[in-house]
């Protein structure tokens, strides 16, 4: 059966001061999107609001602008596809083997308050499904709560982009929050890899997370994993 993912991307496209921009990083996005077509994936694009998602600047330039980032905004149908994400509403959670968290500074604004994507990966993690993320993707996990009232990162080991890395991209005065402080906060077993911007994923479960952006094409790698041997997700 195809396996079918919902990746996640920001509608964001500035910090608090908004001459500072921001948005999705492109390659956290064409990475994972390059894996999960070659395993014959069907994927979806879906934001907190449904519409456009603008890209970060940062991520258009060396080294994280490669050929999988420059041939997706080459290609009309792709960028069509950022231009028209559906919103959570229009999401059917059974319709779906995995999510797919990508990053970018700007997600820390509109992932963790988005109560429509809260319950798709809910009930994605809660049938047994894959919740992914990369890099600040973990801001839309911070705050979803599992039925009994828990954190659904609480307990579990992950990663994500690490406070020692956003000081190292000298963003640490722009960002509204530690995201790695407020992981631990939610009982998460935050870990990271012994470098900054090294490649690091963690699977607990099906709970599948990477580090920063050099991890988008391992992460996804962990989620085709750990679909192969989740059979029991199938579709009619």
């Amino acid at each position: 059966m195809t396996k079918r993912i919902l990746n996640v991307v920001t509608n964001v496209g500035h910090y608090d001061d908004p001459s500072h921009a921001t948005g999705l990083w492109l390659s956290e996005l064409t990475h994972a999107w390059h894996v999960f077509d070659e395993a014959g994936f069907e994927q979806t694009l879906v934001s907190p609001a449904g519409g456009a998602s603008p890209l970060e600047p940062r991520s258009l330039k060396f080294p994280t602008y490669d050929k999988t980032a420059k041939a997706w905004r080459a290609d009309p149908a792709k960028m069509e596809l950022l231009a028209t994400t559906k919103s959570p509403e229009e999401i059917d959670s059974a319709d779906f083997d995995a999510i797919y968290f990508t990053g970018g500074h700007a997600v820390m604004y509109d992932f963790p308050g988005s109560e429509g994507l809260q319950r798709i990966t809910r009930e994605i993690y809660e049938r047994g499904g894959i919740v992914s993320s990369v890099c600040h993707g973990y801001c839309g996990l911070l705050d979803t709560r599992l039925s009994d009232g828990t954190y659904l990162i609480d307990g579990k080991h992950m990663t994500g982009f690490a406070w020692q890395e956003e000081v190292l991209a000298r963003v640490d005065k722009l960002v509204p929050y530690n995201a790695e402080e407020r992981a631990k906060e939610r009982g998460a077993l935050y870990e990271k890899a012994t470098l900054p911007f090294v490649s690091y994923t963690l699977t607990d479960g099906n709970l599948v997370t990477g580090q920063n952006p050099g991890s988008a094409k391992a992460t996804a790698r962990k989620v085709v994993e750990a679909l192969a041997g989740n059979t029991s997700q199938t579709h009619p």
